[in-house]
Parts: C-alpha cells; sequence; structure tokens
C-alpha cells in the first residue's frame, strides 16, 4: 500500500525567500524495515498469497443480479498475508525514523507556496509506494520591508528640514543601501519609486519595485531657543497661506462648507 503524503511547515525569511536558498530540513518519518527489508514477516519467513482473494486483494460479492467488489478482510487489500509477523515492525514492514532533507528554495517565492519532493513522505506498508513530501512555505515579517507581490514596501522617517529644503538619505533595500534623492517642498507621505529593486517573480522573469513612503517626523524635547526660532518661523510662514497648500486648501473647504449651511 502506498505511503501517506506529508506536510512540513518551513519558517523563512524575507531575504530568504526573494533571493531564494538551500534550506536542510529534519522530518519524522518511517523507514523500509531493517530486520524484514519491508515484508513484514519475520525473518527467515515470507509472505503467503491470501487464499480468500488468490492474490487479487479484493473480492466480488454476489447480491441477487448485482457483483459488488470489495476490498479482501482478510488481507486488508494487500493479496498477501503475514503469518508470522516481523517483531521489529510488526507486520508493517517499516519502522519510525528520522531523516534530513535539502530543499532548494527558488528565489521569489511566496507565503503560502508549496515544494513538492517526490517519495520523500511516508514509506508504504510492505515496500508499498512512498508518498510526496510537501514543504509550506510560511515567510516571517520583516522589521523594515512589508511584501504585495513582486513589491517591497518601506517608511523612510525624514526630517522637517529635508522636507523642506530638500537633500539625500541612505535607503535600505535587500541587496544593500542606495542613494535616494529627496526633492525640496517634499509632502508627508510621497511615495518614492525604486525600480528592479523589488523581488524576481517565481514564475517569470519580472522584478518588482521598493516603494519608499516618506515619513516626516517632529522634533521632540526642543530647547526654549529652538522652540523661539520654530514660532518665528511659523509666523513667517502663516503671513502667506500659499506657502501651506493643504492648509489654505482645509480652510476654503470649510468656508465652502458653513456658506452652504447659511
Amino acid at each position: 500500500r502506498r505511503g501517506s503524503d506529508l506536510q512540513y511547515n518551513l519558517d523563512l525569511s524575507l531575504k530568504e525567500a526573494v533571493l531564494g536558498v538551500q534550506k536542510k530540513i529534519k522530518i519524522p518519518s518511517h523507514k523500509s524495515c531493517g530486520e524484514c527489508q519491508g515484508s513484514g514477516a519475520a525473518k527467515g519467513t515470507s509472505p503467503s498469497t491470501c487464499m480468500n482473494c488468490n492474490g487479487a486483494g479484493q473480492v466480488r460479492m454476489q447480491q441477487g443480479f448485482f457483483s459488488i467488489q470489495q476490498t479482501c478482510q482478510d488481507c486488508n487489500g494487500q493479496g498477501l498475508k503475514i503469518d508470522n509477523p516481523c517483531s521489529i515492525c510488526f507486520g508493517q514492514g517499516r519502522e519510525k525514523d528520522y531523516k534530513t532533507l535539502s530543499v532548494k528554495i527558488p528565489e521569489g517565492i511566496d507565503n503560502g507556496d508549496r515544494i513538492r519532493l517526490n517519495g520523500e513522505g511516508e514509506a508504504g506498508v510492505c515496500n508499498g509506494e512512498s508518498g510526496n513530501l510537501y514543504v509550506q512555505i510560511n515567510i516571517k515579517e520583516h522589521e523594515v520591508f512589508t511584501r504585495d507581490g513582486c513589491d517591497l514596501y518601506c517608511e523612510i522617517p525624514i526630517s522637517f528640514a529635508m522636507a523642506s529644503l530638500g537633500g539625500e538619505i541612505k535607503v535600505p533595500t535587500l541587496s544593500g543601501y542606495v542613494n535616494l534623492k529627496i526633492p525640496e517642498s517634499t509632502q508627508a507621505g510621497k511615495i518614492f519609486r525604486l525600480r528592479g529593486k523589488g523581488v524576481k517573480m517565481l514564475r517569470n522573469n519580472n522584478i518588482g519595485d521598493l516603494l519608499c513612503r516618506a515619513i516626516i517626523e517632529t522634533p521632540i524635547n526642543l530647547t526654549s531657543d529652538q522652540k523661539k526660532l520654530l514660532q518665528k518661523f511659523d509666523s513667517s510662514i502663516n503671513e502667506k497661506y500659499q506657502q501651506l497648500p493643504k492648509i489654505e486648501n482645509w480652510f476654503n473647504k470649510v468656508k465652502f462648507f458653513f456658506e452652504k449651511m447659511k
């Protein structure tokens, strides 16, 4: 009888899944019994042909005009009977074991994908065919990047001064740092696209992008001098709302809302 299929859950880091890796896994399994060489019969003996089904593993039952084929109850469909079972495997022809396998993880594999290893599942009963092993991929959360298909996403914090005046920062990718130019007047939430810095698709050669979302950080623990400078700067900005288009737009919407209520 054919052995059962097995499933093994394999945890990978995002980098391993994106770039590919060779992993070794140790799984509980069964192997052919060394004492009886998988026959299930005691050493020096061998299974005999089932007399009830004549080795077919199936018997026919006649019920009136109908003929029904059923699994032989005497040999459980094996076609053989073991009169003197092996003392190690008790007639199963296999024994418990652990085995270590090397699994090649292709680049671009995604969460939930499965890799099939033919014949690496449970050993079959009495020298039956082995089942398959399915390696289920679970990708652990990354502290910097999130993945959506072939694209990667991350957030990049920048100072208020850099957002206003522009500059250049180093941005991490899975293959190292790259320089990213920040244009002046960058608004919070702006998305910068780094082409070709994402994930190579498993089933084709398309490579995704890395999308970086700008997060403008508000400074904390300001000194009294810094607060005075900011207050002076804010006063100069408030004199010309066109320098704050979102605020100006918001006030216009509020004004229009209340005018409609009159």
